[in-house]
């Protein structure tokens, strides 16, 4: 047995003749009678009280619990009580992700999990709770794709909970509950017309930002952060750092996932850069490395704002990106003293999805644009785009073809003159 039973209602003396006899203490018939104690695997003493008449189901209680431990499946219920605002807190706190990362994840849970999931132990959680608080969230966020940004932050927070044993297991990954399933977004590239026609809508000392956007696909944050001897005078763009915000501050830091890489550049984008240059002299901005706090760095900047500072994303979308997107036509003008509309799938991102989509019409294969893009799996890079590439079964009717006639048995008339 793991422990024993206290009975606080009567303790053990000896008598007169020496027998050990049963006697009444000052809490008899007051509170809970049996406390079953034992020593938990941190050594420590936990127990549970039970009231008068239920000794049975306090022997079951301490059975079940030695049994855990035998099996390697006992939770400190002590622990159990500690709430999921607590425990999430505490896992945020240790997260080794990205300050920025970090900071989102921060967000959705405080705005979307707490205010209905921060007061209930962690111990608790069933099923149920985590279906009831799904159907809060959809009428709360609209967007099926956020809602499971939100969904799966909770459930990382669950999974902690079951490796650090205050948790059976994870309610979020149980049959019952299903999770937002956004449905997929298929990516329909600008077509050149418009990618030239936003590029002359942009004030000059920007527009050479779509040619590094559209010609070497970088994100916009690496364009922000392109600084005059990343410009390589081989043929090649080196993608060493990005300018992002985090915590309300820009920092510089390195690409996305860390993944430094180098990436052709075209004669004409060269050619751009090179003008553009002469133009908008490098400026150099100095910005803390990786957070707010960070050592001070210093890059001469080839893009920068019209007061020599690092660009801002918000700024820069609201005041500069969207002006040119309506002016193109791609998104309607707003009316007088109106904001112009969401398009997040007419951010600069839509140049990194114009780039791909030339370099696999011109025959590119998927780990060579993964590898220029800064994905870290070219299966990623496939799933995103692969109905960009050109269609298999055109590339399967004319390898058939050719193997006809490399045997000399193609077939005269209209049919061979199609397949051709």
């Amino acid at each position: 047995m793991a422990g024993h039973i206290q009975d606080r209602w009567y303790k053990t003396e000896q008598g007169p003749d020496g027998k050990a006899v049963k006697v009444k203490t000052d809490r008899f018939g007051f509170g809970l009678r049996y406390r079953a104690r034992y020593i938990g695997p941190d050594g420590t003493e936990k127990s549970k009280s039970f009231p008068d008449r239920q000794k049975r189901l306090a022997d079951a209680w301490l059975t079940n619990i030695e049994a855990d431990m035998a099996r390697g499946q006992y939770l400190d219920p002590r622990a159990a009580r500690t709430t999921f605002r607590e425990y999430a807190e505490r896992w945020l706190a240790s997260l080794t992700i990205g300050l920025t990362s970090r900071a989102a994840v921060e967000g959705r849970l405080r705005l979307h999990a707490l205010p209905y999931l921060g007061s209930r132990p962690i111990g608790s959680f069933q099923p149920e709770h985590i279906r009831a608080w799904l159907s809060e969230l959809e009428g709360a966020v609209a967007t099926e794709s956020y809602r499971r940004l939100i969904f799966d932050a909770v459930s990382a927070v669950l999974n902690a909970a079951v490796d650090d044993r205050l948790l059976a297991s994870n309610p979020c990954r149980v049959r019952s509950v299903k999770a937002p399933r956004p449905s997929a977004v298929r990516v329909h590239p600008w077509t050149a017309q418009q990618v030239f026609a936003v590029r002359a809508a942009l004030p000059e000392r920007y527009q050479v930002m779509v040619d590094v956007g559209g010609g070497c696909g970088l994100r916009q944050g690496e364009i922000f952060g392109l600084a005059e001897d990343d410009i390589g005078d081989l043929g090649w763009l080196y993608v060493r750092q990005q300018v992002k915000k985090v915590r309300g501050s820009l920092v510089f830091a390195p690409p996305k996932r860390g993944k430094l890489r180098d990436v052709p550049l075209d004669p004409e984008v060269s050619a751009a850069l090179t003008e553009h240059v002469k133009r908008f002299p490098p400026v150099e901005v100095t910005l803390p490395w990786l957070a707010p706090n960070g050592p001070k760095v210093t890059h001469r900047l080839v893009f920068t704002s019209t007061v020599d500072t690092a660009l801002w994303s918000n700024g820069f979308n609201d005041e500069r990106w969207k002006p040119a997107l309506a002016s193109a036509g791609i998104i309607p003008t707003p009316a007088k003293g109106q904001r112009y509309a969401v398009a997040r799938e007419h951010g600069m991102h839509a140049l990194r999805h114009f780039y791909a989509s030339v370099l696999l019409d011109a025959g590119e294969n998927i780990k060579a644009l993964s590898l220029y893009l800064g994905h870290s799996d070219p299966g990623f890079t496939l799933r995103v785009y692969t109905h960009l590439m050109p269609s298999s079964e055109t590339r399967t009717r004319k390898a058939i073809s050719a193997m006809y006639r490399a045997a000399g048995q193609a077939h005269d008339g209209p049919e061979t003159a199609h397949a051709a």
